[in-house]
């Protein structure tokens, strides 16, 4: 498959809330696509030598999740779903165990779109198309999608070092072209709460439901450490 390259840059694109979101945490590293680089092409001479797909963000328990509620929604075999940032493409398997045909994952990295593919035709499902794109450059490139899953890759974003409210706001905009009217949108995340991505994506987007995530006490506190919400787009 040929990668889809595009111009980076997002017009008309609304400021996300300073006040809501400066100093939650400081940049890191992990928010580069040169660290991503790195990792997966590790990750995927570690598959060529043993078979080990390497590390399944935020866990398996993220993907049952997911899974659970799909399946108790009824959501259709062969709606159209895209995994924003596949990595290793061990959610496309999941979700295509569990009966679904009709599947997308992208991600900006050469190295996880040749792993994904690499585990996906070991797993037999290599019908399942894996893209090369940088979801913030992609305006028009990605379209009716009936859900978009995002597991880890908007927190990815929050962290680059560079443009990062710039970044933030492209993502919004690029979700917005690429989900159907009323399309659903599935997020999981470590770096915001449920207040701050209601905040984020109050533009277009519709509150469905917060999924259970494990809960933690500390210093008298209670929390969450993944959130994990569902959002409906708006005309």
């Amino acid at each position: 498959m040929e990668s889809i390259e595009c111009t980076r840059g997002c017009p008309n694109t609304s400021k996300i809330n300073e006040d809501l979101v400066k100093d939650d945490f400081t940049p890191s590293k992990l928010g580069t696509k040169e660290y991503w680089d790195d990792a997966y092409q590790r990750e995927l001479q570690t598959f060529k030598d043993i078979g080990d797909v390497g590390e399944i963000w935020f866990g398996e328990e993220s993907m049952d999740r997911v899974l659970r509620w799909m399946e108790e929604e009824e959501i259709p075999e062969d709606a159209a779903i895209l995994d924003i940032g596949t990595g290793n493409g061990v959610l496309l398997v999941e979700l295509a165990k569990s009966g679904y045909t009709n599947l997308t994952g992208i991600d900006y990295s050469a190295a996880s779109v040749k792993l994904a593919r690499s585990v996906l035709q070991t797993e037999d499902f290599s019908n399942v198309e894996v893209k090369e794109v940088d979801f913030l450059s992609c305006s028009g490139e990605l379209s009716d999608f009936d859900v978009c899953i995002d597991k880890g890759t908007f927190d990815a974003i929050s962290l680059n070092p560079e443009n990062t409210e710039e970044g933030k706001a492209c993502y919004i905009q690029s979700l917005r072209g690429a989900l159907k009217e009323e399309g659903l949108f599935i997020i999981t995340s470590c770096n915001w709460t449920k207040e701050q991505l209601l905040q984020m994506f109050s533009q277009g987007f519709d509150f469905v439901k917060e999924l259970p995530t494990p809960r933690f006490q500390f210093g008298g506190k209670t929390g969450n450490s993944v959130t994990a919400i569902i959002f409906k787009r708006l005309h």
